[in-house]
């Protein structure tokens, strides 16, 4: 079985890296047979990284990340304070990273084959339903909620927090400002205020002056493209999440959810049942919650959780 880690590794400092195709020796062009076998996971720990002990362990996967940033070591390094200079470099950047940029813009707001994920459109034609129910006819509205709903909230959180998808990334404080860069860019594509720029504007907000009125356009377009979509039914939908649940079936791990849950439960063990006597709950509620705490206490002594 490959594994993400194990003692074949590779070591580098105190990072390891994480195994790939490559480490394993698996050629181009070679044939992979993968099996699903429907086994009930064991009340263990999973067999990846996540379960490090508080991540006591660095991993990084494909990029050796620059684990020496204290310039105290290397005075050699010591920043440079001018501006100017500082701008050429976001310049140069992001000319160098433009193509990615928007490659990955394209790919959130558009649509392969021409056609939306259900999910989307479904949830999209609800507001649209929504609106028609309370009588809005401003299209500026639906366009708000329709970008406070999937835009804002999601995609612009996965921009900001990749390592929320790529556990093995380590997110650095420069890392950390240039996808505010990024996000900000996305952010402001589906803004629907006209942007007044002049030289004493932010410079993230000027080195995507030029693209945004362009991105604005595409947003549009995405929009209304995922209206004019023929819509499905709620039973089409109810179809559509029971197919890809099953997809997924074999993937939950029963025991290290409800390790988690056994966690918070005696985190937060005194709060509950201090709410449970301040609103009179059955009795019956209380012992049943004080024989869980028990069973968890027993398994966690055993070295389970």
């Amino acid at each position: 079985m490959l594994q993400e880690v194990d003692e074949t590794s590779e070591i580098r400092g105190h990072v390891t890296m994480l195994n790939t195709l490559k480490h394993y020796q698996v050629g181009d062009e070679a044939c992979i047979k993968v099996i699903t076998t429907k086994v009930h996971a064991p009340l263990r720990s999973q067999s990846s990284v996540k379960d490090d002990e508080n991540f006591a362990v660095k991993y990084f996967h494909l990029v050796d990340p620059d684990i020496d940033t204290d310039l105290s070591k290397h005075p050699e390094k010591k920043a440079l304070k001018f501006k100017e200079m500082y701008l050429t470099k976001l310049l140069s950047t992001k000319v160098a990273v433009h193509s990615f940029v928007e490659n990955l813009f394209r790919s959130i707001w558009g649509l392969p084959n021409s056609k939306a994920p259900l999910a989307v459109k479904y949830f999209f034609d609800f507001l649209d339903a929504q609106a028609e129910r309370k009588k809005i006819s401003d299209p500026d509205v639906l366009h708000i909620w329709k970008t406070n709903s999937l835009p804002l909230r999601f995609w612009v959180n996965i921009l900001k927090n990749p390592d929320f998808v790529f556990s093995d990334l380590e997110k650095t404080p420069h890392l950390d400002g240039c996808l505010s860069v990024i996000a900000q860019a996305f952010m402001d594509s589906f803004s629907l205020a006209e942007q007044h720029l002049d030289k004493h504007s932010p410079t993230n907000k000027l080195l995507y002056a030029k693209d945004i009125p362009q991105y604005k356009q595409e947003v549009k377009s995405y929009y209304k493209l995922v209206k004019d979509q023929t819509s499905i039914s709620s039973q089409e939908f109810k179809i559509f999440l029971q197919e890809e649940s099953k997809k997924h079936q074999n993937e939950f791990n029963e025991s290290a959810a409800l390790r988690e849950l056994c966690k918070y439960m005696l985190l937060y063990f005194s709060e509950v049942s201090q709410k449970l006597e301040q609103t009179d709950a059955p009795a019956r509620l209380k012992e049943d919650m004080q024989n869980v705490k028990e069973l968890f206490e027993s398994m966690k002594r055993s070295g389970w959780c």
